[in-house]
């Protein structure tokens, strides 16, 4: 079996660990024990590939095959009362 030492150990956590393990009726090691056993057996989803990554941003900022009448998409926005900031004559739905 291998051992663990935690330096720098914050005393309110320390005291918090000391409390819990009371409660449970187990020693602080114990409880220090099964608390990783417990975290480290949770499932952790897959880090994306950094490839993928960019194939998501690349995604997102693909350039417009037509003009683009940022006036209109704003004049649309605001009749629809989504402009920002919000006033309380802007109507909501």
């Amino acid at each position: 079996m291998g051992a663990l030492t935690i330096r720098n150990l914050d005393d309110d956590v320390k005291r918090a660990l000391r409390l819990r393990a009371a409660e449970h009726g187990v020693s602080m090691e114990q409880f220090a024990r099964d608390a990783l056993v417990r975290v480290l057996a949770e499932p952790v989803a897959p880090r994306k590939r950094r490839a993928s990554i960019l194939e998501d941003l690349r995604a997102i900022g693909i350039k417009q095959t037509e003009p683009f009448d940022l006036k209109k998409v704003s004049d649309e926005m605001w009749e629809e009362g989504l402009a920002w900031p919000p006033s309380s004559s802007t109507p909501r739905r």
